[in-house]
């Protein structure tokens, strides 16, 4: 939207002046089952410390009344895009009042609105970050302007209102009013509101003689779903873990947990009321790896009740450190606490997490941890992997660096001497010097402020009798992407070398060597004179972030043998460099798909094997050769069909291969199969045909053309749910005619009525991979209607087109050349929407170097 953004200065100027003391804020959402636009009337306290001009934020198709220090101002004069001008503040006490008609949105920014197909009803909630408090109220929007809030609540006879505070008793008789008591100090971006006729189970934490009130919140068409012990055993191991690490009590009155639709993240750290994609209530059967998702993401936001919301970043350049830390101190959680269902999350943070970290890393976009954070529209594209992955890889090094214990008492420290406050890194910085005695300067110039990603080799000889002459690692710094701003950077990295030996045919760790490694070259002298082992695993442990790659002894021992690891960890390395290799030309796809089909089976941690199998999908969709990709799709689905027969009845595994196999079936067979499922002619032992696995098996019908109209509106009338409305979208938009790629793209591009669930969904059913032929006109379409899209769209719905429906299938250097002559062409372009077309583009460049690389295996 024009007129929306704040910049870095204008937001420190801000700061500099005003002290903002407390909200009073009113809404009128006694409307809301109509929708349309809600009564907000906003009264704020300030202190400045001189006579100023300054600005409030709101985003509102009206503005009523602006009151400052009694004397009316005129909206028409000082309300323009998301700004009301504050010309005459006076230095000392000022009182603010603003009144204005605001609206419902159906985008996930602001005060989301959405009704229920089941019950009709209409279900709020806000979401605020980065910058959209302003769509509810007026309010200084920035993190480091923190005040007490008390909201107060007008809504439907029977409804239920959540926010920050505890909830109170509603008062009226038909349209009910909720009064909340005054929050602490905290930010706007971590206030919130949840209303609506929701379902709600409560509990309680104990600890340390206080008791803490637990609720989760859901709609009750999904309340036969909530798994609510689950979910409060992993709350209440979060917070013994988190009590006892940050020594530090629980920052807030109440912890509710709020499952809510079509949110667009994972989940939201609001202040004592944490929402959460409801997708997390699992309405069909999933894999022991969706449950250790869903359990990182809560704890993930209840460490920012600490990190995050009790301490704040004073500009948005620390957002790294806010998720980083909540990343770090999840996982570790989850690894850790006594009792956890997942001691090897470290194994799935390697697999994954640092999956996306790498990948981000070689992007022209790539940047350093502590990025350069100048506006509000930076930081919106700035929710990335180095953000999160990168930098919480970095935070596990810094761990090593200065020690578990010594980490851990500086964080203490941290949250006593700044509570309720905001900092910069180098208060953090500061205090883990104090407890740890170390000087961290260096280290951070070398992790926090340059971009890019190392790669660390073996150097290894050995005589005739197999005894290691000498070993070292050489650190490469490769040149960073075309574009990107900075210079490659050798760095010091905390690393364990594992000695590997076969024994009885599995793989298991002889020796543990942990060492620093530094500049290009570090020789290891304690492995000199003692026999070559199976595998050299550089990085063992996962300690650092960085590429890492096998000599050829071990790589083609771990060829033959990456199943035969006995520990996860190691697999997932394995396995992660494997792949790294085939994104980057090294390995090609066929080669990668022989791997994978000769280690797979002996992969015990489901999570990785779902990883390996959306992996094996892209090498066989964008790296491989076009003139073998079919060959390799027929191989890897006929694998995943005698899989899943071979697989354990009722087995994750077997669940995990069904979708697998789903994903990709392209023969006769095989797609009979999948409709004999459906239509209960077919059955495989154990595996239950539940809703969503039926959407499933249907998406790829309709896919390949054996589905029609007729019958995926016969599936959405057995699950005439909101999820089963997405679902049907995706299966619709998924048919291989003409015509429903116009019409998909008709609805995302020519109209701007689909909620973001729903247009999120019809992007991913227009993108199909066996149909590069029907979409190959499109390519020019997309890049004719960017602009305008990036222009007239909020920033959510914008950036899913852009990203969504960029021609990633179209691998080709035309596809290069017209991204080239847009960005060529869009000289208005704003720097947030090149960085999305840049970094589509470099997906494209990458595959053509990957499918070249294939190739020429051939």
């Amino acid at each position: 939207m024009p007129g929306t953004n704040l910049t870095r200065d204008e937001a420190q100027e801000r700061a500099r002046v005003l002290t903002v003391d407390a909200y009073t804020v009113e809404l009128d959402l006694s409307g809301a089952q109509e929708g349309g636009t809600f009564r907000s009337a906003t009264t704020v306290r300030f202190e400045a410390s001189e006579a100023t001009s300054t600005f409030v934020d709101l985003v509102a198709p009206a503005v009523h009344e602006v009151r400052l220090n009694g004397e009316a101002l005129d909206p028409a004069e000082v309300f323009a895009d998301s700004r009301i001008a504050l010309r005459s503040v006076a230095a000392g006490a000022n009182e603010l009042t603003v009144v204005a008609d605001c609206a419902y949105t159906n985008t996930g920014e602001g005060l989301h609105r959405f009704v229920d197909p089941v019950d009709q009803q209409a279900y709020l909630y806000t979401q605020f970050e980065v910058p959209d408090a302003r769509r509810v109220f007026a309010c200084f929007e920035q993190p480091d302007l923190k005040a007490s809030f008390r909201f107060t609540v007008t809504a439907p006879a029977g409804w239920t209102v959540v926010s920050n505070a505890p909830t109170p008793k509603p008062t009226g008789p038909q349209e009910t009013v909720w009064t909340f008591a005054p929050t602490p100090r905290i930010s706007t971006y971590i206030t919130a509101l949840i209303v609506g006729p929701y379902h709600s189970v409560h509990s309680t934490w104990e600890g340390e003689g206080r008791s803490v009130p637990l609720g989760l919140y859901c709609r009750p068409s999904l309340a036969e779903h909530l798994d609510a012990e689950a979910i409060f055993e992993v709350t209440r191991q979060g917070f013994d873990w988190f009590e006892e690490k940050f020594d530090y009590p629980y920052p807030f009155e109440k912890y509710d947990q709020l499952f809510v639709p079509e949110f667009n993240a994972g989940a939201m750290e609001n202040a004592g009321a944490v929402t959460i994609r409801d997708q997390y209530v699992f309405r069909s059967k999933v894999t022991d790896a969706a449950y250790e998702t869903r359990a990182e993401t809560i704890l993930h936001e209840l460490a920012h009740m600490w990190f995050g919301d009790l301490v704040t970043m004073e500009w948005w350049n620390d957002l790294w450190l806010n998720e980083s830390f909540a990343t770090y101190t999840s996982v570790a959680c989850q690894a850790h606490a006594p009792g956890s269902r997942w001691p090897h999350a470290w194994t799935s943070f390697a697999n994954q997490m640092k999956t996306w970290a790498y990948r981000q890393d070689q992007l022209p976009s790539t940047h350093p941890i502590m990025a350069e954070i100048r506006d509000l529209d930076d930081v919106l594209v700035n929710f990335d992997g180095i953000t999160y992955a990168k930098g919480a890889s970095v935070l596990k090094q810094l761990v090593a660096y200065v020690g578990t214990d010594a980490f851990f008492r500086g964080v203490q420290t941290y949250f006593k001497r700044h509570e309720w406050g905001n900092t910069r890194l180098a208060d953090l910085l500061n205090a883990l010097e104090e407890t740890s005695g170390r000087d961290l300067t260096a280290w951070s110039k070398a992790w926090l402020q340059t971009a890019g990603i190392n790669v660390l080799r073996p150097e290894i000889n050995v005589d005739a009798d197999g005894t290691i002459l000498d070993f070292a690692v050489r650190q490469e710094a490769p040149a960073l992407p075309e574009g990107a701003a900075g210079e490659s950077t050798l760095r010091p990295h905390r690393i364990a070398v594992g000695l590997y030996e076969l024994k009885d045919g599995a793989l298991v760790r002889d020796e543990r060597i942990e060492l620093d490694v530094d500049g290009a070259v570090t020789e290891v002298p304690e492995l000199a004179g003692r026999a070559r082992p199976a595998v050299i695993l550089l990085n063992d442990d996962d300690l650092s972030y960085a590429k890492v790659r096998l000599d050829a002894q071990s790589l083609a021992t771990v060829t033959a043998h990456l199943g035969d690891f006995t520990e996860s960890l190691p697999r997932a390395l394995c396995w992660a460099s494997a792949w790294d290799m085939t994104r980057d030309g090294e390995l090609a796809a066929r080669d990668y798909l022989e791997l994978v089909l000769a280690g797979i089976g002996k992969e015990s941690d489901i999570g990785v094997v779902q990883s390996l199998h959306r992996q094996v999908k892209l090498a066989l969709d964008v790296y491989a050769a076009p003139e073998w990709r079919e060959e390799g799709l027929s191989r890897w689905s006929q694998a995943a069909l005698e899989r899943l027969r071979a697989a354990e009845p009722g087995s994750d595994h077997q669940l995990a291969w069904a979708r697998a196999m789903a994903a990709t079936a392209r023969t006769d067979e095989q797609l009979g199969l999948l409709a004999g499922l459906l239509d209960g002619s077919e059955s495989v032992e154990g595996l239950a045909v539940d809703t969503d696995l039926r959407w499933g098996l249907l998406l790829r019908l309709a896919a390949t053309g054996r589905a029609d109209e007729d019958a995926i509106a016969a599936e959405l009338k057995r699950d005439a749910t909101s999820a089963g409305e997405r679902h049907a979208a995706t299966a619709r938009a998924a048919r291989p005619t003409a015509e429903a790629k116009a019409a998909a793209w008709a609805e995302v591009v020519e109209s701007d009525r689909l909620p973001n669930a729903v247009q999120e969904a019809v992007i991913a059913g227009f993108v199909q991979t066996d149909q590069r032929e029907l979409l190959a006109p499109y390519t020019e379409r997309y890049f004719a209607v960017l602009s305008e899209v990036w222009r007239s769209r909020s920033h959510e719905m914008a950036q899913q087109i852009a990203i969504g429906l960029y021609p990633t299938l179209q691998v080709s250097q035309e596809t290069l050349d017209a991204t080239d002559a847009w960005l060529a062409s869009a000289g208005d372009a704003s720097a947030a929407l090149r960085r999305l077309v840049n970094e589509n583009r470099a997906g494209v460049d990458r595959a053509l170097r990957a499918q070249a690389a294939d190739r020429a295996t051939a």
